[in-house]
């Protein structure tokens, strides 16, 4: 018995009826894996934390014109880099470690954090946080990531105290060759000495300079930068 033709039309329906089932089937999970709204395993990456971190926790920061919030900021000329830094009347990092980071490179990084900020704050996920907290000084605030179904979410744990022991020279390092030459010659050093090579320049303004002013030519030197390795200003200002 020969069977039916089925009209093209018919047919040209049913497909997409069996591609609606499938996709249906994908997104509410069964028939495989599903469809992954996070990280693998749930488990969230440093740049899911960071985001979340900007929309959630910064958010009044980058609402406020006399606020610059930095993405990754060099330290100690590369040592190791900030993962987000505020800059308005201090210098508070954002250190993260997500779950599927290491804490290998903690100890190098608290070293350099604890010599230019004037505040810190540990953001870290759940699987790294008994651990990293044993590591970190006691006036770095704390913040734990944790995954509610698709979001993160932050529990604030402990708030930052005021760094006590902040080296001159590596905070001065934050500073551009120009901006570093630019404060020195109104403090009305000679043009020989401009001349010197970049480190005896930081070394400079070290000396000369007292710890508070220079923390907040520091800052000021930050916001009035208006390029930033090649790009416009960063985060600031109502920019989202």
């Amino acid at each position: 018995m020969r069977a039916k033709c089925v009209p093209h039309d018919t047919q040209r329906a049913l497909r997409t009826s069996q591609y609606m089932v499938a996709v249906i089937l994908l997104i509410s999970g069964f028939g495989g894996s599903g469809l992954k709204l996070c990280s693998e395993g749930g488990r969230h990456t440093d740049r899911e934390v960071r985001d979340a971190l900007h929309k959630r926790v910064l958010h009044d920061h980058r609402r406020d014109g006399n606020t610059l919030v930095v993405n990754e900021l060099g330290l100690r000329h590369g040592v190791c880099r900030a993962d987000i830094v505020v800059v308005n009347g201090l210098l508070h990092g954002f250190e993260i470690k997500s779950d599927v980071d290491t804490l290998g490179r903690l100890p190098q990084q608290i070293a350099t954090y604890c010599e230019v900020f004037d505040k810190v704050t540990l953001v870290v996920g759940e699987k790294h946080s008994a651990g990293a907290m044993e590591m970190i000084p006691h006036w770095w605030g704390i913040k734990i990531a944790w995954m509610d179904q698709n979001r993160i979410e932050f529990k604030h744990e402990r708030t930052p105290c005021l760094n006590s022991d902040i080296n001159p020279t590596a905070l001065a390092e934050l500073l551009w060759r120009p901006e570093a030459i630019s404060i020195l010659r109104a403090l009305g050093l000679p043009e020989k000495q401009l001349r010197l090579p970049r480190r005896h320049l930081y070394e400079l303004l070290a000396e000369t300079v007292a710890l508070p002013e220079l923390r907040r030519l520091v800052r000021e030197s930050l916001k009035e930068r208006t390029m930033w390795r090649g790009h416009r200003r960063p985060l600031s200002n109502g920019d989202l």
